[in-house]
């Protein structure tokens, strides 16, 4: 019961705005950036509150290194299921999120279009590399113009089974270079577990979605910094959930 009750108050969280979203993107971007913004600024959070209160999941952002973020930066975190994007937008709540995906996210209903309409980067999946990387640099001189907070997964696709994959260094050097911006390092933990709708259904209850910042660098320098902070993130990350891990499991703080 309390399953279905929590789907019937989710869809009422995203289902208006969604519909609303789908009704005016082919005829006005200015009314489709409204409902995408209304939608990654409001119903996160409410998002988040109904899955609380109806099946005891937690959302547990660790936020004791916020005070330490410059004003604009560029986050790289593990990625594991398309919620990403709603966790990453209630974290850093408050700021203008923009994400580095693939161009095949365009087929998905809302996601598509909120992410069309905000100027999300939209890396084509069949395209050149040469075609991704000039997206990538006018994606930072976006960013940077209009004081966004760019994130990107190394890993370039979500990992099902929550284990942490290779990360790879072009998209993250050429939007480092085109940016010249700080460089945080997130990690999070909870996502694959939902990645499927069966999954979704049996782990809701007294779940848990985790992000946490591991450490912060300066702009890097040069392309021995880049990969210093590729590497160094990479360890920082699988240290941080091997240590969520190791937790008990009625252990759920941040």
């Amino acid at each position: 019961m309390l399953t279905v009750i929590t789907i019937i108050c989710l869809f009422g969280a995203v289902g208006f705005p969604t519909f609303m979203l789908m009704l005016v993107y082919p005829f006005s971007k200015k009314a489709a950036l409204f409902w995408s913004n209304y939608i990654t600024r409001r119903s996160s959070r409410l998002y988040f509150a109904i899955l609380k209160c109806y099946r005891g999941f937690l959302y547990l952002g660790d936020k004791s290194r916020f005070k330490d973020l410059p004003e604009q930066f560029l986050v790289i975190s593990n990625h594991q299921s398309l919620l990403d994007i709603v966790l990453y937008l209630h974290y850093f709540r408050g700021r203008e999120v923009r994400f580095v995906a693939k161009d095949t996210l365009r087929s998905v209903p809302m996601v598509g279009k909120m992410l069309h309409s905000q100027r999300h980067c939209m890396i084509p999946r069949k395209g050149s590399p040469t075609v991704a990387m000039k997206h990538l640099e006018n994606f930072g001189t976006q960013v940077v113009k209009e004081n966004q907070i760019p994130i990107i997964f190394p890993e370039g696709t979500r990992s099902r089974d929550g284990n942490l994959g290779q990360f790879y260094s072009a998209g993250f050097r050429r939007l480092v270079q085109s940016t010249h911006l700080p460089v945080v390092v997130c990690a999070l933990d909870g996502g694959w577990r939902l990645s499927r709708v069966t999954n979704l259904i049996r782990n809701l209850k007294r779940g848990s979605y985790r992000a946490k910042i591991l450490k912060i660098y300066p702009a890097p320098q040069g392309k021995e910094d880049e990969k210093i902070i590729l590497e160094e993130s990479k360890s920082l990350i699988q240290a941080q959930l091997d240590e969520w891990r190791a937790l008990p499991a009625d252990s759920l703080s941040v």
